[in-house]
């Protein structure tokens, strides 16, 4: 049923900091294994530098080794998929949906928050996945 699953990941917060990364994480993974499907890890970073790397090409190994460790942790098959935008916070809607179209994912695994008084003005990146991409999303709260 799903081939690819697309897991965005914040490489900002280790998984015990953030419950609803940790769980969108072990979600991805079951439905890895009872699919026969792949992971692909999504991190968004810019091409200044960061929390996470001093270069895309930094940011890019660190993401590496994050979806190695998760393939071996999980015994999936996985792989990271960096996407560098010119400012991240504003364009990370769109380049998540874009690489979800552009890696053919079929399930796309997100953590994301509660709902609150703010969504009514701005919806979540997960709202908006779920608005916007072809393929199903799957939205994990901690």
């Amino acid at each position: 049923m799903f081939n690819t699953i697309m897991v965005p990941v914040d490489l900002r917060h280790a998984p015990a900091q953030a419950p609803a990364q940790e769980k969108a994480l072990t979600i991805a993974a079951e439905l890895a294994h009872s699919h026969a499907a792949e992971v692909v890890y999504v991190g968004v970073t810019s091409p200044e530098p960061g929390e996470v790397g001093h270069n895309p090409e930094e940011y890019a190994a660190r993401l590496q080794d994050f979806a190695q460790a998760q393939s071996e942790a999980r015994s999936q098959r996985a792989r990271a998929h960096v996407i560098v935008a010119h400012d991240p916070t504003i364009d990370l809607d769109g380049k998540l949906t874009e690489a979800a179209a552009e890696l053919g994912a079929d399930l796309v695994v997100m953590a994301t928050h509660a709902p609150n008084v703010t969504d009514y003005i701005w919806s979540g990146h997960g709202a908006h996945m779920a608005a916007h991409a072809a393929a199903s999303v799957f939205l994990v709260r901690g």
